[in-house]
């Protein structure tokens, strides 16, 4: 006598098997079904953690085709013992290519106001910035902009974007960003009066950024509210040293930065 399955789903209707991938540490997945997207950090019985580039936390069942990874259905599953851990993740939080090579510089740019800004943006979002070939020059101040632009000549192939410190309505940084008006420049900026304060207070062991009163220096003030010695270039350097990824960073900043490389490399 023939024999039967007892499943009688026609075969055009059954779903097509799907990939299974280790959760491991680090590798960035997103939920469909509330497209909220984040690196693995945990993986317990039957469900995983996800933690976003903004650090906020969700957990969801470790369900079959329940996660998206690089666009493609997927099913997580525990990873193996001992298992090693790869690094999926740049310091910015993106997705990490393991031996790419930079590329070629664009004609675009990217200036940041001051020193300390730049060595800031490069070791946070330093390896995306090589593979997608953008280059971060400095403003030795915001007085300088508009020449800086009327020189730079941005262009549909050659896009400017700038990062501007204390960017709020009324100073004297937002009155210069209004008069840049190219289509092909984009001025954005964080509300902090210098780029130390971008970093989380938590990511140095302190508890908040001290209040430095108005016509005092304001990088002197600190040090002498901290008691740091007052030497500017030491205290960066000390400062520089507690950042390790966009984790320890404000959303301000981070957001802004995230903003002038996607239109520095729009096509």
């Amino acid at each position: 006598m023939r024999q039967y399955s007892a499943d009688l789903t026609p075969p055009w209707k059954k779903p097509k098997p799907v990939p299974e991938v280790a959760a491991e540490p680090g590798l960035v997945v997103e939920e469909p079904g509330t497209g909220f997207c984040g690196a693995v950090i945990r993986c317990e019985a039957g469900t995983v953690t996800l933690e976003d580039r903004w650090g906020k936390h969700r957990v969801f069942p470790m369900e079959p085709r329940g996660f998206l990874l690089e666009g493609r259905v997927v099913t997580l599953v525990r990873p193996a013992p001992g298992g090693p851990a790869r690094p999926t993740r740049t310091a910015s939080g993106s997705v990490a290519v393991p031996g790419a090579r930079a590329r070629v510089a664009r004609a675009g740019r990217i200036y940041v106001e001051g020193r300390h800004d730049a060595e800031l943006v490069e070791k946070v979002w330093g390896d995306d910035l090589r593979i997608e070939g953008v280059v971060v020059e400095y403003l030795e101040g915001v007085d300088d902009l508009p020449s800086i632009v009327s020189e730079f000549a941005p262009g549909p192939d050659a896009r400017l974007g700038v990062l501007v410190d204390h960017l709020v309505p009324g100073s004297k940084e937002w009155r210069i960003a209004q008069s840049v008006t190219s289509e092909h420049a984009l001025v954005v900026g964080h509300p902090y009066i210098d780029i130390w304060e971008a970093v989380k207070p938590s990511s140095l062991g302190i508890d908040a950024w001290p209040r430095v009163p108005r016509g005092q220096d304001w990088k002197t003030g600190v040090c002498g509210a901290l008691g740091w010695p007052e030497n500017t270039g030491a205290a960066w350097q000390r400062i520089l040293s507690g950042v390790h990824s966009y984790k320890d960073l404000e959303p301000e900043l981070l957001g802004r930065v995230e903003e002038l490389i996607d239109f520095v490399t729009a096509p």
